[in-house]
């Protein structure tokens, strides 16, 4: 699913101040998989995801999510395929707009904007019923600016927004739905159909084939199909891959537990591949199915699900010496 083949970064060369953060990185993701990442300060956890999601540019390698190299494509237009949280509650939301618009801008990310009105009533009803899951309330203050919210909402704003995927509108055609799915919010004013082509490169497990129900409307669809149609929606505009970097660093204990336990129940429920850094040792074991540690710039363990469910802190600071010749020196993560 994501490849990273070679991948290096230095920044400031040919300064006093040069540093090589990553040094030939090589490193593959499979579809569904959640892994943790824990390393010591300057581990190249945090630029390793800024030159997946495209805010640094890499000196050397090549990056690829489902076989479509990335690698010279701008941070915006990895947007369309990327969806990222990070450590500070106010970088993923733009504190000035209200709940509803920074959802809008979600919504509609990587495709270019129209000459429409702003949000419409069912994207509205669409906002409110994804911010009825976070159980927050925000549902009853989408046009509150998201400056007023707690650091805890608005990290969870930013998570619902990063993973966010359409529903099925029952009042419209199969076909109308999965344009509006494909378009990601818009549908163009001169291809208003589907192609045979289209519709046979489409992922659909109905009971009966695509091209018999285009017209058809989704409330009258049987339950196969219907859930089917929900199926694909949300294949069509879920994040191929999920970037959290320690977005519960800067909350409270018992907030981050809570945005913890979110993150996970989105995950699971929308199978999405998902690289999570975190500095608790106890969480990186916790959650994911697979664990990366990182060391000076580079991926220095690699642990699959089997043997991670079996993994103490303990046992995982004694693999670390094993591997870098070193024990772990680094205050946050043994006390966390």
């Amino acid at each position: 699913m994501l490849t990273a083949e070679h991948l290096s970064k230095t920044f400031n060369k040919g300064t006093i101040n040069q540093k090589t953060a990553i040094k030939d990185v090589s490193l593959e993701l499979h579809d569904g998989d959640f892994v943790t990442v824990i390393g010591g300060n300057g581990a190249g956890k945090s630029t390793l995801l800024n030159l997946i999601s495209g805010l640094h540019t890499r000196d050397k390698g090549k990056i690829t999510i489902d076989g479509m190299v990335i690698s010279k494509l701008p941070e915006y237009k990895r947007a369309k395929y990327i969806g990222r949280v990070f450590q500070d509650p106010m970088m993923g939301t733009c504190a000035d707009m209200t709940i509803e618009e920074n959802l809008a801008m979600a919504f509609r990310r990587g495709k270019r904007r129209g000459l429409h009105w702003g949000i419409s009533e069912k994207e509205r009803q669409f906002f409110k019923r994804q911010l009825e899951m976070l159980e927050l309330g925000l549902e009853d203050r989408m046009s509150s600016k998201v400056g007023l919210l707690s650091g805890g909402q608005r990290q969870a704003l930013t998570l619902l927004m990063a993973t966010m995927m359409y529903e099925v509108t029952p009042t419209e055609s199969v076909e109308k739905n999965l344009i509006y799915a494909l378009n990601r919010g818009h549908r163009p004013l001169l291809k208003r159909h589907l192609s045979a082509k289209q519709c046979a490169d489409l992922s659909w497990h109905g009971k009966r084939p695509l091209s018999q129900l285009l017209m058809v409307k989704a409330s009258e669809l049987d339950k196969p199909d219907y859930q089917a149609l929900q199926d694909l929606m949300s294949e069509l505009t879920k994040p191929k891959l999920l970037l959290l970097d320690e977005h519960t660093a800067a909350l409270d204990p018992k907030t981050a537990k809570k945005v913890l336990e979110l993150t996970e129940t989105l995950i699971s429920r929308h199978h999405l591949t998902t690289i999570m850094i975190t500095h608790n040792m106890r969480d990186a074991l916790a959650y994911g199915n697979r664990l990366w540690m990182m060391n000076n710039g580079q991926l220095a363990l690699d642990i699959p699900a089997e043997k991670k469910k079996t993994l103490q802190v303990n046992d995982l600071l004694g693999l670390f010496e094993d591997v870098v010749g070193e024990s772990l020196n680094n205050d946050r993560m043994l006390l966390s």
